[in-house]
């Protein structure tokens, strides 16, 4: 019943335009930063290790920058329900598909890493862009709110995609392999791993960082192309993705060679737009040390 109650209540509200809704979020944000608080601790520690070269008052500026975009990805979340497939494309874009379709015509699977970046929750439209023979998919952690988890589940499949629980991740992949159906699947990786799956550690926006490795091992394991979604915020409501060649042939490469190039592309995307990483993630809550000088 909740479930039924949240999703009219988002349903109406997404029939507003996205210029009312940006409204919203002009309201919303001295709620979320000067009153709630959201995180802030933890956002400003992260901002301020980050950007060690930043003053207070340049971190202050992020900070707020940071907020203003955090209330913007709710408010162009909830427009997913009444996004029609035509205004989706014009309000983010793919370049490099022409790489994604030679893949495909070479019969190659392919599995993708992004981040947390811009807003990963319009990416699913994805689906509707890649090969019609491709099984489409994303690696999702499953909420502890049962309510929201099937919330975001159903705006997930809206454009074909199938949201597969990590720890069912390659159970799935095997099971396409077996039945010989290409796949492309996304992964946002650069989240924390457990601390019992820490296996390899590489320096981040100036931290010693635990990196997620499983992506590169299943890779390797299933012989499967790896991309970069690198994303860009154009303005307010707009972004335009990047596919991005990490590796062809994940067997031909070292140990955590690709899981390096993903976290050194990353990094470029943080880099040059700051603003528009979630920044409240406790992303180095198992870090070693800060600013070391060499990390491996």
């Amino acid at each position: 019943m909740l479930y039924y109650f949240v999703y009219a209540v988002n349903k109406v509200i997404a029939l507003l335009p996205l210029r009312v809704l940006y409204f919203f979020s002009d309201m919303l944000f001295p709620l979320v930063y000067y009153v709630v608080r959201y995180r802030h601790k933890v956002v400003h520690r992260n901002l301020k290790a980050s950007f060690p070269e930043y003053t207070p008052v340049q971190i202050k500026e992020l900070e707020k920058e940071f907020y203003h975009h955090f209330c913007d990805y709710m408010v162009e979340t909830i427009k997913l329900f009444h996004f029609s497939d035509k205004e989706m494309k014009v309000h983010l874009r793919f370049e490099g598909l022409d790489l994604v379709q030679r893949l495909y015509d070479e019969g190659r699977s392919v599995l993708m890493l992004l981040g947390h970046f811009g807003n990963w929750e319009w990416v699913s439209s994805l689906g509707m862009h890649i090969p019609l023979g491709y099984a489409g998919g994303q690696i999702y952690r499953p909420l502890k709110n049962k309510t929201f988890d099937r919330l975001f589940l159903t705006l997930r499949s809206r454009f074909g995609v199938r949201s597969i629980a990590k720890v069912d991740t390659l159970r799935a992949i095997m099971e396409y392999k077996r039945e010989g159906q290409l796949f492309f699947i996304g992964v946002m990786a650069d989240q924390t791993p457990s601390e019992a799956n820490i296996h390899y550690r590489t320096l981040f926006l100036h931290q010693d960082t635990p990196v997620l490795s499983g992506v590169e091992r299943i890779a390797k394991k299933v012989d499967t192309a790896v991309l970069y979604l690198d994303v860009c915020k154009v303005k307010r409501g707009y972004y335009v993705c990047t596919f991005k060649l990490l590796s062809e042939h994940p067997k031909e490469t070292s140990e955590f060679e690709i899981t390096e190039k993903y976290m050194r592309e990353m990094e470029k995307t943080i880099l040059r737009q700051p603003a528009y990483w979630l920044w409240t993630h406790k992303r180095w809550k198992y870090s070693r040390i800060q600013n070391p000088e060499a990390v491996c």
